[in-house]
């Protein structure tokens, strides 16, 4: 037993004794660590915390210039998308729906079937007018039996009158048996035509129960369903006037109001661009077709219309649409090429008198660029110099934008 105690007290190890542990160096280096790890970590929160935050913008790309010279603007307006061929379909007759056979947005051709009325009043009256045909022709038939049989006897009777064998007397009356059977049948033969006319006005009565599209289009309203009351002549109550309206979208146009002052400078066939405000990205190339020769005394404005050369659906009758009336086009023999972008007028702003553009790096920070403009329309201008096909310039930058800040692309795009 003591000499296992003594074996036990030789591994253990002193602390206390010079030369052995931690050296006195190594002891002041780890507090010293520690101190500047923790003087970085405050130094790094104060400068986050101090920084200012990325303001967040919207950009847009530079767009080459296609060729030709600009056509400026001369006159803006605004209006909307109308149809000049719409119409609300309804009956010929008044009835109860029985079935309506289209919804809202739906393509129906010239003809189809849109809806039908109960047929039951204009079916009984189709199958009187038949049956008054049948017993029309019936009577000929018995007129023209009796006929036969009178010119047989008015024939018979005028040889032996010759040979006075029988009286003059009744060969005239066998004569005139004959006359009036010839005239009964041609009045019934006027009534089978009558009663014939009657059917026909009758088919009609039956396919006024069925109503058909006027024009091929799109369903842009519903306005019975099947149980309702509809009349073409109906003028309140809970009685309906039409199954539906239906819009010819090729006949789609612009309408809008030019003040009197401007009307002059309006003329037939202008290049006019068209935007719509559901898609102030997309321009869509116009024309004007006239000017109605007439003028609001309210507003005083003189109504133009005009003719979009795109069909699209997305362009949907009663959308507000602005308009820029640009100069005449230019001959096909004076296109030049030109050089230069196309931006959204909010990307120029003027700084210290000059006119410069803010572009976005690969780094998120915007570069100052002095670029050179003429105006294009209403909401782009043409930059000649500057500027590259491509690049992307900072829409409606802030008052304190620099050069070299960085900058948070508004959607993360």
């Amino acid at each position: 037993m003591n000499d296992s105690a003594e074996l036990l007290k030789q591994l253990r190890i002193e602390r206390d004794k010079p030369g052995q542990g931690t050296p006195p160096g190594r002891q002041l280096l780890y507090p010293l660590l520690i101190a500047a790890l923790v003087l970085a970590i405050i130094a790094a929160a104060w400068f986050l915390l101090r920084r200012e935050p990325a303001p967040e913008v919207r950009t847009a790309q530079a767009v080459p210039l296609a060729s030709g010279p600009a056509a400026a603007s001369v006159l803006d307006a605004s209006g909307y998308v109308v149809a000049r061929r719409m119409a609300t379909v309804s009956a010929k007759v008044t009835g109860r729906v029985q079935e309506v056979l289209i919804e809202e947005g739906m393509q129906v051709a010239e003809g189809q079937v849109l809806a039908r009325l109960d047929p039951v009043d204009a079916d009984a009256q189709r199958a009187l007018a038949q049956s008054q045909l049948a017993a029309a022709r019936s009577q000929i038939e018995s007129v023209q039996a009796q006929l036969v049989d009178a010119e047989a006897s008015a024939s018979r009777l005028e040889r032996l009158a010759a040979g006075q064998l029988v009286s003059r007397a009744q060969y005239d009356q066998a004569v005139a048996q004959r006359d009036s059977l010839r005239a009964q049948l041609a009045t019934a033969r006027r009534n089978a035509q009558v009663a014939a006319d009657q059917l026909r006005i009758a088919d009609h009565g039956v396919d006024n129960t069925i109503v058909r599209a006027p024009f091929s289009g799109v369903v842009i309203a519903k306005a019975a369903q099947p149980g309702e009351i509809v009349s073409p002549l109906a003028t309140g109550g809970f009685t309906r006037t039409g199954i539906g309206t239906i819009v010819d979208m090729d006949s789609l146009e612009v309408e809008v109001d030019v003040g009197e002052a401007y009307i002059g400078r309006v003329k037939a066939k202008m290049p006019v661009e068209a935007t719509l405000n559901a898609y102030p990205d997309w321009k869509i190339p116009a024309e004007v077709v006239a000017t109605i020769p007439t003028a609001d005394r309210g507003k005083a404005t003189v109504k133009v219309r005009i003719a979009l050369k795109v069909k699209d659906p997305r362009i949907v009758p009663d959308m507000g649409v602005t308009v820029s009336f640009l100069e005449q086009a230019p001959e096909a023999g004076d296109e030049q090429p030109r050089a230069g972008v196309r931006v959204p007028s909010g990307a120029l702003v003027e700084r210290d008198g000059r006119t410069v553009a803010f572009v976005l790096g690969d780094d998120d920070r915007v570069r100052l660029r002095q670029v050179q403009a003429v105006p294009s329309t209403a909401s782009t201008r043409d930059v000649t110099s500057g500027l590259a096909p491509g690049e992307l310039v900072v829409l409606d930058p802030p008052q304190d934008l620099a050069d070299g800040d960085l900058v948070k692309v508004a959607g993360g795009g």
